[in-house]
Parts: C-alpha cells; structure tokens; sequence
C-alpha cells in the first residue's frame, strides 16, 4: 500500500498533437418536421379564412383589451399552433429579411405553440405562403411550402399568454401584481429606454438591471396582466414573458459544536497559502473573515459585497459555513489528525444575499456577475473557482435555459470579455416528506435554476453516513443507505433527455435520520458535516450538509487541482472533476435490468451524474495509470458551414499495452468546451439552439488506421460518396448518450492488445447558432477544449506511464 501511494507522477500536458484540417459533417440538414395527414385544398382553404379573420378581429379591437396582438406601431403578432402530437415548422415561421421574426415557443398537452412578429409592411406574408401552397408545386412535384402549412393546425392573434414561455400554471390572473421577467426583442440600449418609456405611460415598474443575450435583452417588471397589455408600443418590443425566480434568503438549521481546543491546536498545525494560490470565491451571504479557522486563507480585501451598504459580514450563517467546507472539508477529519495542514488555495467572499432584506428586485444573473467582477477586480490574476450555493425555490424550468443559468454559461464561456471561468453550482433541495419513497422524490423533481447551466459543474449530494451516536435520536434510523444519494438533493430525471447530464458529479452533502413512526425526518449532527460557525465569539462549530455543503466540497476539490496544474485550463478542471470520478457499488446497482440498458445508465446518470470525484485520481498518474492532456481549439465554422477539426495523435504506450495482451484495460475519454448562451425559448432547434457550437470526439478503432477514421466522421476526407460503417463494442455510454451538453465522457474497456493501436482522437464540430445565425458575426471565434485521455491497467508490473513520458520529456516524480 505504501508503494502504490508513493507511485505519485503529474498528468502529462501535450502539445503539438494535432494539426486542423478542412472538415464536413457528414451529416444531412435536420429534415422537415413529421407532417399529419391533410386534404390540401380544405387545409389551406381554413388557415386563409383564420388569417382572414385575424386581421378583422384585430381592427375591432380595443387597445386596451387583454391582448397583445393589437396593431403596434411596427407590426403585430400571431400565434401558430400545431396539431397534437406533432411539431411546427419552426424555421419556416421565421423570415429576417422580411422582419418576420419567431419571437417565443411553448409545448401544452402535445401542442407546440409559436407566437411570431409581422411587422406592418408584411401583413400578407402568411397570405402569400398559404396561397401558394394552394396553387404551386414545386420541381419535385410538391406544393410550395408544404413543410410550413402542413406542420400549422391553427393560426390566430396572440394574447398575453401567447409570450408567456413559462409553467403555465403560474400565468397570473387578472388584477394580481406579479413580477414580471420581461424577454426584449433585441439587445441595444434604444431598445430598452423605449420599453422603460412605454412602461411608465401604464405605471409598470421596471427594475434597474439588464441582461444582454444574443438578440435579447431582459428586464425584470412589477405590475398586472393589465398594465402589461396597456401600451400599444410597450407590447411591439417584447418577445417573451416569464415569472421572475424567487430566492430563499434562509437556509438549513445549524446546531452549534463548541471545541475550542481542537480549533486552535489545528490552526496551530496549519500553513497559509501563497498569496498568488488559487482561490475559492464562496457567492453567498458573505463570510466572516474573523474565524480563527478561515483567517489565514481570507484577506479582508478579498471581501465583496453586491450592495455595499450590506457590509461584507455574514450575519446568516450560510456563508461561513460554505467557507469551512471550501477550505477544509468536513472540519471533524481535520481536527482529529495530527498532520500538519497546508493549505494550497485561498478563499474569497461575494455577498450577493443579506439577512433581514428583502431580496432585491433585481435578475440574479445580473446580481451574480457584477459579484464575480468585483472578486476579479480586486485580484484580476489570480485563478478562482466561484462557487455557488444559491438557488431558486422551485424546479419549473426543467431543464431549459434560465435568464440566471444563460448569465453563468456567459461568465463561464468569457463570451463578453474572453475570460472564461470556472463555476461550481448546487444541485439545489428538495423538502424531504417522511411519507414518501424519499428516492421517488429526489427522481419527481429537478435540479433549482441555475443549476442547468450547460458550462457549470452542477454538484448533487450523496451520503457515506449512517451511524447515528446521539442519544436524543435512539431508535431513529438513517433514510439512505453508505453510497447513496442524499436525502434531499435533487436530480435531473424529469428533464427532457436532449438537455445536459446534471449533476455532473455528486460529494458527500449528509444523510437524514426518520423516526421510529416514521412520522418525522431530521438532520442529526452525526450524519451531517462540521464547519465552521458565522459566529465565532460564541461558537466556533456548526454542522451543514446537502447539496450546499457538497457543491463547497467540489469547488475545494477543484482549487486543490488548480494549485497542483496552475497551467491548466478552466475547461480543463472541470474535466478532471468528471474524469476522476467514480459510482459507488450502491449507485451501480441501479443498473437493474429494469429499463433499456440505454435508459438504465441515463437514469444513473440524472440520479449521480458521473460519480464521486477522486482526488487522488484527480491529481496524480501512476505507472499502471497513465493521463494524458491536451488544451486546443479549432474554429468550428466558416460562415454558415463546417470549416475544420482536428485529429490528435497521441504519444502512445504501444508496446507495453501490446506485452500487456489479453489483459483487460480501461480508457477514459473526456471532452470540455464552454459555449456560449442563446436562451430565448424559440425552439431550442436549428437556427434557434441554445449553445453557440457544439464538439464532439471519436477514438480510432482497433485496426483502424487514422485516414480511416478520417473518413468515418469527415465527408471533405472522402472519395465521392464514400461512406465508412462500423461499429466499436466496449463503450460504457456510446456517441449518442455521451453527446449531451457542454461536456462529453466515456469509457471503453477492452484488451491492451486492442487498445494499442488506438493512439488517434478525433475532436470535430456539430452545429450551434454561431453557424445558424452567421449573420451576427460569432462564427470567427475559435472554440477552446480540454481532451483528458486515461489508460488505467491491473497492477502488472508493466509501466504504461514511463514510455510516454520519456516520449514527451517530462519529469515523471514529483516529491509528495
């Protein structure tokens, strides 16, 4: 055991692996939409009378009627419906050129729902389209436009709720003051002070913070279903309407363990970090610099606060608590050693939430990048994991972009400033119901905004606690079970299967105890986490678990990387905190049988995300486990084409692998890129999907040679129509399962045999809006990844690492 500790070598980062070449997907445009069953001529002959009876109804109208499809003064709006069960044509229904513009998107029980802007001068549009599908045909012999007409069940002026993109159970009613989150169509500041204009003619509040998407702009405003709809110009800027997020301003109960002995013989043991370490920035309540503990790693400069008028101190609790977490870990392992502490990253406060005021009437997305530039301002040079403990009160966007979890894939991506950063969110809580299966719980509700953000590590809780020791809960029993999710974290099983993996990984977040009864369920001290307390004159400890507890966790895990790599890449942490991680045996059991062997692993999946990280995986290699590391980019498109990937070959242990034979190997594969946001709700599809670009990668085959798996994914590498079909056995996941989100990881076992003459990756691109919406000029960007490859072997003797290393001229052993 000795020897296998000290078997400690740095992962190796490769340069000049790869060169770009020309690329073209072989695959085809996204087709034309499922179509039902129609007779032509009555079909188009009824959208022609609805139309026709649209722009009756709209010159009857009142202005003040509660509807918005009222004639503004650049156009006016309709609502397209499809029939149950199938899809609209949503790029159809959209035409710039024309000013015609899909303005919002919405499903309800099978029909999906499109409210799209005409602007005055092109009333007749739809006109025309459905008159010539009446009476054109196509080449081919098809009617003009009959993907469009075909796909429209329904066509009609848009009411208020035609822009609502939201639950619509929470649509409010009339007379009720909601506020509203407001989706403009466009991104310039004129645009903005006409809506603040129209507003006040109808005494709708507008807050003062902005977000700025692609063509979107959003506002937060207080007032009716009425007010909204009494402005003519007022309703001609807005493109969709949701209901602002609430956010908790209390947090878990903490119970007080006072043992001021034990906190000052560990910090008599601890040594500070650099002032140039990495640092953890906790985006919470603030911290309280004073802890004994947290003093020698939390300079007063470092602390921030959203409203300065807060004061930066934590008078909630929350965010001390995270601090200890962050820096530390669970305190009780820290205070029963003996080993000395040295710390290797440093933490930094935001104070983004005060106790005793209400939350501010403000877009939490803005609230928390103006939080991170005030970090970055005061040490613009140092690497940060901001990590992030807050989330709203419910689950209702199920997966769907948020204007708060768009603003962190911003931050993330460096869209704005060309800074990526490295972000760590919680999967957020559920309340956990002794009278129900607490598993169906945590599967019956989704990950809290602005836990889906697609370039975040969003973190879930599990638990390895179960022994309870307080004499006040004899006879309690622990709810889940060593390896098991927490209690009360939430999952993403309930998210429509094309959003993203999350939680990406899982940490320990604390078990729940239920009584004798079964009646009650509560948080005992023994299965939960020790830290530190928001009051340290009265009492040094406290106890905290959940998924905030575990997302600290992560974001330790993740500085302590940073400080070992200070080279690497934010896309390149992130990966490692995957790629270390393992399933418990107990989060492998939910591999039953009971579904697909394809649905079995999603639902691992959305329960555990990758697993649990590993540290020590995380930061080491070892001679029977070799990582190897690359940082590239390629510039995915060329206007609205295809333009390049790349095809790495990689230093390879060949003949160690080839002595190895029939041995049974492992190789981990993990590919992480940061995209940038378009979160307008207009279909998620085509011209209107959310990420900005997508990459993927594909690993030779045994017995492929690299020109082979050239041809297998790039149609520019082929001869004519040439096509190359194969498939490749030992994929835990598959291209299509590990093809969701921002961050792609698999495994393949094999023989060493098989996996010698895997030494190619191919890193190539998919489509995202920067190609579909070429005309706003992000397609000259080059797409930064982090490629992590892992080969793992049984302790043989045979050393996988040294060959390569010598092939690369690193050192190989770094003193522990």
């Amino acid at each position: 055991m000795a020897t296998k500790e000290l078997d400690r070598r740095r992962h190796l980062l490769l340069t000049g692996t790869s060169a770009a070449e020309p690329y073209t997907s072989p695959q085809q445009g996204g087709g034309e939409p499922r179509l039902p069953p129609v007779d032509p001529a009555k079909h188009g002959t009824a959208l022609k009378k609805q139309l026709d009876r649209a722009w009756k109804e709209l010159k009857g109208r009142d202005v003040h009627h509660d509807a918005v499809a009222v004639e503004a003064r650049r156009g006016v709006y309709l609502e397209f419906a499809s029939a149950p069960g199938f899809d609209l044509a949503l790029q159809s229904l959209e035409d710039k050129r024309a000013g015609v513009e899909l303005a919002a998107t919405r499903t309800q029980t099978s029909v999906t729902y499109a409210t799209v802007y005409v602007p005055s001068g092109q009333l007749g549009y739809f006109e025309k389209k459905v008159e010539a599908y009446l009476t054109e045909t196509t080449r081919k012999g098809n009617r003009k436009n009959k993907p469009l007409v075909e796909s429209i069940a329904e066509i009609r002026l848009a009411a208020l709720e035609g822009f609502w993109t939201d639950d619509p159970a929470l649509f409010p009613p009339t007379g009720k003051t909601i506020c509203w989150e407001v989706w403009l169509r466009g991104e310039d500041d004129e645009l903005l002070a006409r809506f603040r204009e129209y507003a006040q003619t109808v005494n709708l509040k507008v807050g003062d913070e902005q977000l700025r998407f692609p063509d979107r702009l959003v506002v937060l405003a207080y007032g009716t279903r009425e007010q909204m709809t009494g402005s003519i110009e007022l309703l001609d800027v807005i493109a969709e309407l949701r209901l602002a997020k609430e956010v908790p301003t209390s947090f878990v109960r903490m119970n007080a363990i006072e043992q001021e002995g034990w906190a000052k013989d560990l910090k008599d043991r601890i040594t500070e970090p650099s002032p140039d370490a990495p640092a953890v920035c906790i985006v919470d309540t603030g911290v309280n610099a004073g802890h004994p503990l947290i003093e020698p790693a939390l300079s007063k400069g470092d602390l921030h606060a959203y409203d300065p008028s807060w004061g930066v101190h934590d008078d909630d609790g929350h965010g001390t608590g995270m601090a200890g977490i962050a820096l530390h870990g669970d305190l009780a392992e820290a205070l029963l050693s003996s080993s000395p502490v040295a710390l290797t990253h440093r933490l930094e406060s935001v104070k983004i939430l005060h106790k005793g005021t209400a939350n501010p009437p403000e877009l939490y997305g803005a609230i928390t990048a103006e939080g991170v530039a005030r970090a970055e301002i005061a040490a613009a040079q140092r690497k940060r994991v901001i990590s992030m403990a807050i989330t709203a009160t419910d689950d209702r966007d199920r997966g769907q972009p948020s204007s708060w979890s768009a603003e962190l894939d911003k931050l993330c991506s460096g869209m704005d400033d060309d800074n990526p950063r490295l972000l760590v969110v919680s999967a957020g809580n559920i309340r956990v119901d002794p009278g129900m299966d607490y598993r169906a719980r945590n599967e019956s509700e989704g990950i809290h905004d602005p836990g889906q953000a697609w370039n975040a590590v969003t973190v879930g809780a599990y638990t390895e606690r179960t022994r309870i020791t307080e004499p006040v809960f004899n006879g309690w029993t622990p709810i889940a079970h060593p390896g098991e999710l927490s209690p009360s974290s939430t999952t993403s099983c309930i998210w429509q299967s094309q959003w993203p993996i999350k939680p990406e990984i899982v940490m320990e977040g604390g078990n729940m105890a239920l009584s004798p009864d079964g009646k009650e369920a509560d948080f005992p001290d023994s299965l939960s986490l020790l830290t530190t307390h928001y009051q340290p004159f009265a009492k040094l400890f406290t106890v905290t678990g959940e998924t905030s507890a575990a997302s600290a966790g992560a974001s330790r895990v993740g500085a302590t990387i940073w400080a070992h790599y200070p080279d690497f890449w934010p896309e390149t942490i992130r990966a490692l905190l995957v790629h270390a991680a393992e399933w418990t045996p107990r989060m492998r059991e939910e591999i039953n049988g009971t579904r697909s062997r394809r649905r079995d692993m999603e639902h691992l999946l959305r329960c555990f995300g990758f697993g649990v990280p590993n540290l020590e995986r995380a930061l080491w290699s070892a001679g029977n486990a070799l990582t190897l590391i690359v940082q590239d980019e390629l510039r995915p498109f060329e206007r609205d084409k295809s333009n390049e990937m790349r095809l790495h070959t990689l230093p390879w242990p060949k003949q160690a692998l080839l002595d190895l034979g029939s041995v049974e190997v492992e190789l981990r594969v993990t590919l992480s890129y940061f995209i940038e946001p378009n979160p307008a709700r207009r279909g998620w599809e085509r011209r209107h999907r959310y990420a900005s670009h997508g990459l993927r990668f594909a690993v030779q085959k045994a017995n492929e040679q690299p020109d082979d798996l050239r041809k297998r994914i790039n149609k520019a590498a082929r001869d004519g129509d040439e096509e190359i079909h194969s498939s490749d056995e030992g994929w835990l996941l598959g291209p299509l399962l590990r093809a969701k989100g921002s961050l792609h990881h698999d495994s393949w076992t094999g023989t060493a045999a098989d996996l010698a003459s895997r030494e190619s990756i191919a890193v190539y691109p998919v489509v995202g809006w920067w190609r579909e919406r070429h005309q706003l000029g992000r397609w000259k960007r080059a797409a930064r990844y982090a490629l992590l490859v892992s080969i793992r072997t049984p302790e043989t003797g045979v050393d996988i690492y040294e060959p390569v290393a010598n092939q690369v001229q690193v050192a190989t052993v770094v003193p522990t």
